[in-house]
C-alpha cells in the first residue's frame, strides 16, 4: 500500500511547490498499485454498470477515426461531384456520406449519453456502498481508536475523499482504454503518410504530463497535512450550527470568537489552494501552447503536401484531423494517467482505513456468561490509556460477587470510569487479569458478555429518535417490543416523562427533526436509565448518570435500582454519598489504586478519606 513518508505528514502545512519530496517513479508505480483494489471495489457494488460503463467507454474510441476517415471521403466525394457537374450518382455519395457522418455523430452522442447516465448512476451507489463500509469498519473498532486525533484525521479523510473517487478512477481507466484505441488508430493513419508525425505528436504532451504528475502529488501532501485543521474548521462550524451548544455560546458571546477562528484557518487554506492553482494552470497554459505549436506544424506539413498535389484534398482533412486527434489523445491519455495517480493516492486513505484492525476481539467459539448476578475480580489490574503521561490503574484487586451492588467512590479523574471501561472491555489491562465467573475476561465472546452487562454512563447519547426507540435501544434486538419499552420506562420513571408528550412513545425527541421535543437534562437521564433495564443484564453499571437530578430524585433512582437489581450483580459511581449507602460495599478509589474498601458504617469507623470526604458533604447540609 501507498504511504506517505513520515517526514512528509509531519513538516508544517505551508508548504510550496517544490518544497516536498520529489516525486520519483518508485512512488508513481506504488500509488497504481491498488487500482485492481479500486476495480473489485466497484465491481462489488454493481458489476453490470461497471461492465457497461467500460463497453461504452470503448465504444466511443472508434469514433474519431471513423469520423476523420467519413470527413475525408465527404470532401473526396464533393470535389468530385464539382468536377463533374453531379454526374454519375457524385452527388447522391454526397448525401449518404453526409448521413453517415450524422449518424456517427448521433452514435458518439447517444454513446457519452449512456455513459454520463451510467457513470452518475454507480457513483451514487459508490458512494453509499464507501460510507456504509466507513461505517461499519468504524463499529468494529475499539474505543482506543476514537480517542487518537490521528484515528479521526485517517476517518476524515476516508470519508471526504474516497466516496466519490472509486469511479472517477473507473471511468478514468476506461477512458484511457477508449484513448488507446483512438491512439492506436491515429497512428497507423499517421504512419502512412510520415512516421515521423506519429513520434512528433506524440512527444509533445509529454512535458505537460510530468508538471501535472508533480503538482498532484503536492495536491496530495497538502490535503495531508491540512486533515487535522479541516477538523477543527468542521468543529467550529459545528459549534455554530448546533443546537446542543447554542445556548451557551449566546451567554458567553463566543460567536464572534469562534467564527473569528474559523476565519483565520479559512484565509490560511486560500493561501494553500491559490499556491497549488494558480502555478499548476499557468503551467498546464505553458505546456499546451508547446503542444499547438507542433500540432500547428504538423498541419503546414499535411497542407503543403495538398498543394504540391502528393495528397488530395480529403486526404489533407483526414492527416490533419488524425494529427490533431493524436496529439490530443496522447494529451488525453498522460493526463488520465496523471488524474487517474491523483485519485489512486487519495483512494488509499480508504485502504488504510480498512486496514485498521480492533484489538479487542473475542476467541472463536468464546465463552458465554451464564447464571444469575455475574461475580467480577480485579486481580493486580494496571492500565495506561495510549498515549497517556501516567497510569489510570496501579495494581488494583477487588470482587464483586454475584448478586452484590458496590458503589465506586472517589475524586474526579481517580479511576471509576476507566474501572467500568476495563470491565465491558472497551479496554483491555496492561497488567493483571480481570474474571468473570472465576474465568479471564478475554475468553469470553464479546457480544455475548456485552449483553450480560447494561451500563449507562455521565455522558450518554441522547438519540434523536422517537421516545419508544430512544429506549429501545437498550436491547436493538427488541427495539419495537413496545410492552418492553413501557416496561423499561417505568423501572426507571421515564413513563412519567414520556406520558407529557403529545403523542407519548412515538413522539420525535430532540429538536433536530420535524415535530421534536426537547427534554431537561432530568428527563433525558430518565430516559437514559431506561436502556439499562430494556436489558437481560446481569451486570448493571450506572456511572453518574443521574448528575443532573437533584438529591432527593437521585437517591429514589437509586433506591429503585438497588430493588430492581436483587439478585444481579450492580456496580454504581456516585459523588452523593446519601446514594452510595445504600451499596453492600464501598470501594474508594485514589490516584488510581483501591484506598480503602467496606460498608458504610466500616469506612466512616475507619476515619480515612471516605469519612473525610462523607463529612465535608454532611456539612454542606448542616
Amino acid at each position: 500500500m501507498f504511504r506517505v513518508p513520515g517526514s512528509i505528514v509531519n513538516m508544517g502545512w505551508g508548504l510550496r511547490p517544490g518544497d516536498e519530496e520529489r516525486l520519483t517513479p518508485e512512488k508513481i508505480v506504488t500509488a497504481f498499485t491498488s487500482l485492481p483494489r479500486v476495480l473489485r471495489l466497484v465491481w462489488d457494488v454493481q458489476p453490470a454498470f461497471t461492465a457497461a460503463l467500460g463497453a461504452l467507454y470503448i465504444a466511443q474510441g472508434f469514433v474519431p477515426a471513423a469520423t476523420a476517415y467519413i470527413s475525408k471521403l465527404l470532401i473526396d466525394a464533393v470535389v468530385a461531384a464539382i468536377r463533374t457537374g453531379g454526374k454519375d450518382g457524385a452527388a447522391t455519395l454526397v448525401i449518404w456520406l453526409v448521413v453517415a457522418q450524422f449518424a456517427v455523430q448521433g452514435a458518439q452522442a447517444l454513446l457519452q449519453t449512456l455513459a454520463n447516465i451510467v457513470q452518475q448512476l454507480l457513483q451514487e451507489k459508490m458512494s453509499y456502498a464507501v460510507q456504509l463500509q466507513v461505517m461499519e469498519k468504524a463499529n468494529a473498532l475499539d474505543l482506543a481508536f476514537f480517542e487518537d486525533a490521528k484515528f479521526y484525521d485517517q476517518l476524515q479523510q476516508a470519508q471526504r475523499e474516497a466516496s466519490s473517487r472509486p469511479v472517477s478512477m473507473i471511468s478514468q481507466t476506461f477512458g484511457l482504454a477508449r484513448t488507446i484505441v483512438t491512439l492506436l488508430s491515429m497512428i497507423v493513419v499517421l504512419t502512412q503518410l510520415q512516421w515521423w508525425l506519429a513520434v512528433l505528436a506524440l512527444v509533445a504532451p509529454i512535458p505537460s504530463f510530468f508538471a501535472s504528475m508533480r503538482y498532484g502529488w503536492w495536491g496530495y501532501q497538502q490535503m495531508r497535512r491540512q486533515s487535522p485543521l479541516r477538523r477543527e474548521m468542521a468543529y467550529y462550524n459545528n459549534l455554530l450550527t448546533t443546537d446542543t451548544y447554542n445556548k451557551e455560546i449566546k451567554l458567553f458571546t463566543l460567536g464572534d470568537f469562534f467564527i473569528g477562528q474559523y476565519r483565520r484557518l479559512a484565509a490560511q487554506f486560500y493561501e494553500q489552494a491559490r499556491a497549488l492553482v494558480v502555478p499548476r494552470y499557468l503551467s498546464a497554459f505553458v505546456w499546451g501552447l508547446g503542444s499547438q505549436l507542433v500540432n500547428g506544424l504538423v498541419y503546414l506539413y499535411v497542407a503543403l503536401q495538398a498543394v504540391a498535389g502528393r495528397i488530395t484534398l480529403g486526404d489533407l482533412t483526414f492527416y490533419t484531423q488524425a494529427a490533431l486527434s493524436l496529439g490530443s489523445s496522447f494529451q488525453g491519455l498522460l493526463s488520465g494517467i496523471s488524474s487517474t495517480y491523483e485519485n489512486n493516492l487519495f483512494v488509499n486513505t480508504l485502504f488504510e482505513f480498512l486496514e485498521y484492525k480492533p484489538r479487542i476481539v473475542g476467541p472463536v467459539d468464546g465463552r458465554r456468561p451464564e447464571g444469575e448476578g455475574l461475580t467480577i475480580e480485579f486481580r493486580h489490574v494496571s492500565f495506561t490509556y495510549p498515549g497517556g503521561k501516567g497510569q489510570a490503574l496501579r495494581d488494583v484487586s477487588f470482587t464483586i460477587r454475584a448478586g452484590e451492588a458496590v458503589a465506586l467512590v472517589g475524586r474526579n479523574g481517580a479511576g471509576k470510569t476507566t474501572i467500568v471501561k476495563l470491565l465491558t472491555r472497551l479496554y483491555d489491562p496492561d497488567e493483571g487479569e480481570i474474571l468473570v465467573n472465576g474465568h479471564d475476561i478475554r475468553e469470553y465472546d464479546l457480544a455475548a458478555l456485552r449483553e450480560k452487562i447494561g451500563v449507562i454512563f455521565q455522558d450518554y447519547v441522547t438519540y434523536f429518535l422517537t421516545a419508544a426507540r430512544n429506549i429501545g435501544v437498550g436491547n436493538v434486538r427488541a427495539i419495537d417490543d413496545l410492552e418492553g419499552v413501557r416496561d423499561a420506562a417505568g423501572k426507571s420513571g421515564a413513563d412519567a416523562v414520556i406520558a407529557k408528550l403529545p403523542e407519548e412513545y412515538q413522539t420525535m425527541l430532540g429538536k433536530w427533526f420535524d415535530k421534536g421535543q426537547q427534554l431537561s437534562g432530568g428527563e433525558w437521564q430518565k430516559i437514559a436509565l431506561a436502556r439499562a433495564f430494556m436489558r437481560d443484564a446481569q451486570l448493571l453499571i450506572l456511572d453518574e448518570p443521574t448528575s443532573a437530578l437533584d438529591a432527593e430524585a437521585e437517591y429514589e433512582v437509586f433506591k429503585r435500582f438497588r430493588e430492581l437489581t436483587a439478585g444481579k450483580s450492580a456496580v454504581f459511581i456516585s459523588h452523593r454519598f446519601s446514594t452510595v449507602r445504600l451499596a453492600n460495599r464501598i470501594i474508594v478509589i485514589e490516584h488510581g489504586r483501591v484506598l480503602e474498601e467496606g460498608t458504610h458504617a466500616d469506612l466512616v469507623a475507619l476515619r480515612g478519606r471516605y469519612a473525610e470526604l462523607f463529612e465535608l458533604q454532611a456539612e454542606a447540609y448542616r
